[in-house]
């Protein structure tokens, strides 16, 4: 059998453990090829650091389009991550066009967190997201871009019915399967929501209580890696899981590694997973 072939298009943060420079790594060693389309080059990402440098690609994406096509470059699946408004047609058109017979579309609709959107995005960027999501075979959204993307108030306190009711709503704007992460019912305890349009099921591992930046890419880009690898949504969500816990139980314990997870020194555990 062929080897598969995924793209993923998102940010490259140049410093700090994030975006691709998180999601090449874990995905090759998760032993799946990948591709990358960088949506925008910065110096280092934006939170902790007094500021940035930012360069945007988007003019760019239909001339790798292009050449591309004319190399028959194809890709058996797609994982976006942080993408700005501009670039989802141009995103929807790649995958569209640049996408062998049944080829999987993962969209990590990234664009807020703390029930907030991240500095950058407009009011009406959740409604375009959804436009990306549409028809996506997977989206894994956290609480806060649920809420948003469904206009309504994030909530810190909800029980098991309001996870639920959000998971069935996020499911009729379109998609597949829905992986809702950061759900948690009781302390110490934390996870993701899963539905597939019949019925939820729920994994969790330990809550470490400490946060870390790059958390939600590493684990966007383990569980796109073993998707891949033939796992199915749930154990693939559970591999996931469980290798961000182990990223951040490597990195506790240095106060002066702030700016990421030491991801790097977990990867022999994702490895031994697969």
């Amino acid at each position: 059998m062929a080897d598969k072939r995924l793209l993923t298009i998102q940010d490259i943060s140049c410093v700090g453990q994030c975006s691709l420079t998180v999601a090449l790594p874990i995905i090759s060693a998760c032993g799946v090829e990948c591709g990358i389309l960088p949506s925008s080059v910065l110096s280092n990402h934006t939170a902790g650091y007094s500021g940035w440098t930012f360069f945007d690609l988007t003019d760019e994406m239909p001339n790798i389009l292009a050449q591309w096509k004319k190399e028959n470059v194809k890709f058996d699946a797609f994982y976006t991550g942080y993408v700005s408004k501009a670039q989802i047609p141009h995103i929807l058109r790649i995958m569209e066009e640049a996408a062998n017979e049944g080829a999987l579309r993962i969209v990590d609709p990234v664009m807020g967190d703390g029930g907030k959107l991240y500095p950058g995005f407009d009011d009406d960027f959740p409604q375009e997201m959804c436009k990306l999501c549409k028809g996506a075979d997977v989206i894994m959204p956290n609480i806060t871009e649920a809420a948003l993307m469904l206009g309504e108030e994030y909530r810190t306190e909800y029980d098991q019915a309001y996870i639920e009711d959000m998971l069935k709503r996020l499911y009729a704007l379109g998609v597949k399967n829905v992986l809702l992460t950061g759900v948690s019912f009781e302390e110490g305890k934390l996870g993701v929501a899963y539905y597939d349009g019949n019925e939820t099921k729920y994994y969790f591992t330990e809550r470490i209580p400490v946060s870390m930046h790059g958390t939600g890419d590493c684990y966007a880009s383990s569980f796109a890696g073993a998707l891949m690898r033939g796992h199915d949504i749930l154990d693939a969500a559970s591999i996931a899981a469980d290798f961000v816990a182990e990223t951040i139980r490597q990195t506790m314990g240095d106060e002066s590694h702030w700016w990421g997870v030491k991801f790097e020194k977990a990867l022999p555990y994702l490895i031994s997973r697969m």
